[in-house]
């Protein structure tokens, strides 16, 4: 599984003209899942989420996870992030997890997500999302399970 960390100011995903997620300040991440990954990839990238450290601390060192600085946390679901881009001009995207099952590992991530955090918002999963966000930083990470 992967995932794009983005520490952001404030972040919202809207569908339809309705914002279906939104929060202040934390992570956005992006989530996309491929065919080889399962229950525990995405127990594994939730961990790892969560236990970044991507906030400063009080010399100004990213030495803060999420949890210290009780940050909001907002999962979209992406499957372009798992697209083959080596050749050509075009996205492939066989590398990607066929649409059932990135539902179901996106809701696995967001099930462990809201186990472990009490500040979990969502984007849509197969819908056309508009995402707003402001990188705090900028900082952006991108994270394998």
């Amino acid at each position: 599984m992967i995932a794009l960390l983005q520490r952001v100011t404030e972040a919202r995903v809207t569908v339809a003209g309705e914002i279906a997620g939104a929060i202040g300040a934390g992570v956005l991440a992006f989530i996309g899942v491929q065919p080889a990954d399962d229950a525990s990839s995405a127990r594994r990238l939730v961990e790892r989420i969560l236990g970044y450290r991507i906030f400063a601390d009080e010399t100004g060192r990213m030495n803060r996870a999420l949890p210290e600085v009780a940050g909001g946390l907002l999962l979209v679901p992406q499957f372009t992030l798992a697209a083959d881009t080596r050749k050509g001009t075009r996205a492939s995207f066989t590398s990607a997890a066929p649409p059932a099952l990135g539902e179901v590992l996106f809701q696995a991530c967001v099930d462990f997500a809201r186990e472990q955090h009490p500040v979990v918002q969502t984007g849509r999963f197969g819908a056309d999302m508009q995402v707003a966000l402001i990188n705090d930083g900028p900082v952006t990470f991108w994270l394998e399970a």
